[in-house]
């Protein structure tokens, strides 16, 4: 049976990144979430897949530090050889379902663009959860872009997962408030439709609840 790593070391093997069907020549529709948070309140970014993204490049020009992590080592290899050595790079090859390791730096935003939906077993989904939970400080910020419930069941040759605004946000829970979310078409290489939801959230802080909800008992 072929694991996780070796499905999405096979595809980067053997294709280029115009060949992928998630590629993006640009990061816009990220980058104009992104710039809803003032940028004083991001230094350091997590990308769950960070594959071989033109956004870490975007990410890099604005000075953020950036923890990369992909199940694949083969993109995270090809995506070295492109950027280069940089002193703002934390390199991380896991998959995001299981626990990170104890090392891994916190971050002011944790951004995803078609990771999560391809996570079908729960216990798959909340070990998901619990590291973005987690690895986000307080104040801090997720982004998520995931296939929606209207787009197709299968990537990469895989079964989805898809997602309304609704269950991310139930699943992201109490502690993060939905800033914006948007129903966003993506044109892959091929001219297909794949609509995504957009869903931008903000971690709250314990200070800031009312104060009514402040336990002392």
């Amino acid at each position: 049976m072929t694991s996780p790593n070796q499905h999405w070391n096979k595809i980067f093997s053997t294709k280029t990144d115009p060949e992928l069907g998630w590629y993006e020549s640009d990061a816009s529709q990220t980058v104009k979430f992104l710039d809803l948070i003032p940028q004083r309140e991001i230094s350091a970014v997590f990308l769950a897949g960070a594959g071989t993204s033109m956004l870490v490049d975007e990410l890099l020009d604005r000075e953020h530090k950036l923890i990369l992590n992909d199940i694949s080592d083969e993109a995270l290899n090809k995506l070295r050889n492109r950027i280069g050595v940089h002193d703002r790079l934390t390199w991380l090859h896991h998959d995001i379902s299981k626990p990170l390791p104890d090392n891994t730096p916190q971050s002011d935003i944790w951004i995803d663009r078609a990771v999560l939906h391809f996570l079908l077993e729960e216990a798959d989904i909340q070990g998901y959860f619990s590291n973005l939970h987690s690895a986000i400080r307080p104040g801090g910020y997720a982004l998520l872009a995931e296939f929606s419930t209207t787009g197709a069941p299968k990537c990469a040759g895989l079964e989805l997962h898809r997602y309304s605004v609704e269950e991310m946000s139930e699943r992201m829970g109490a502690g993060f408030e939905l800033v914006k979310h948007e129903a966003y078409t993506f044109i892959n290489p091929f001219g297909d439709q794949r609509p995504y939801i957009y869903a931008l959230y903000k971690k709250t802080l314990l200070d800031k609840l009312p104060h009514s909800e402040h336990r002392t008992d």
